[in-house]
């Protein structure tokens, strides 16, 4: 059987694109919402995240179908708002974690979208979810949120502990990430800084400059001693004078 890679991208205000011959659903008007998380799980099945649900695509099945689960039910209880992140637990234990706008992290059982946990506790809407290695903990990152916040999912009542980075005058959605080995963390910020955190006990390790700019991802080689990062954010020239600020209308009084 042939080998097929896939390369799957997304972005606030372009359609999702794929390779080989799978059909682009946002030219079929198929997909009506902007998708704002989209994770490619390893059994082939493309998980999106739109306003207040998911959907769930198989690769094996290309084309217009797709199983849709809704965060909130009936009742209106469940996570509201836009899931823009989506992480798996690692160790097959079958448990998905989704952020959303909502300042809310949701746990659920990947089978059947049961929901096992609600999270409270981020400042913006949650934009980068992540399990550590083991699976015990969850790490979850915000807009516009100084800190990212460490969750043992055997006992989510209270957070174990907060990692700073500098992103609280930043609209950038600013990505962490935990190496292979499980041992530590690297987060960028606004300040073009990248941060090292011991996991096992919450503590800063280091930093180094990175950019000149926002550094708002950050991610770790595989297998490899290496890590990229990628910086950067709009700048508006300020005008300067007042006769720049002119709209040139002139009219008879």
């Amino acid at each position: 059987m042939k080998q097929q890679n896939w390369i799957l991208n997304v972005d606030f205000c372009h359609e999702i694109h794929g390779s080989a011959n799978i059909t682009n659903w946002a030219k079929e008007g198929v997909w009506k919402a902007i998708v704002m998380a989209l994770v490619f799980k390893f059994s082939c099945r493309i998980f999106a995240g739109y306003n207040k649900c998911l959907r769930v695509f198989d690769v094996h099945r290309p084309g217009r179908d797709f199983e849709q689960y809704s965060t909130i039910k009936g009742n209106k209880e469940g996570q509201s708002g836009i899931i823009a992140a989506i992480a798996f637990c690692p160790t097959h234990t079958g448990m998905l974690a989704t952020g959303s706008y909502s300042r809310t992290t949701a746990i659920y059982r990947e089978d059947n979208m049961e929901l096992l946990y609600i999270l409270h506790g981020q400042e913006g809407g949650v934009t980068n979810v992540q399990f550590s290695k083991d699976g015990n903990f969850l790490y979850t990152g915000g807009r516009k949120d100084p800190y990212i916040l460490c969750w043992d999912i055997r006992n989510t009542v209270n957070t174990v502990y907060k990692l700073y980075r500098s992103t609280e005058t930043t609209n950038q959605r600013i990505f962490f990430d935990i190496e292979p080995g499980g041992r530590h963390l690297g987060t960028g910020g606004q300040d073009g800084l990248v941060h090292i955190y011991d996991l096992q006990t919450g503590q800063w390790i280091s930093c180094f400059q990175a950019a000149s700019d926002t550094i708002n991802g950050f991610s770790f080689h595989p297998f490899l001693p290496m890590a990229a990062s990628s910086s950067g954010h709009r700048r508006f020239g300020i005008p300067e004078s007042n006769e720049d600020l002119s709209l040139g209308i002139s009219g008879n009084s």
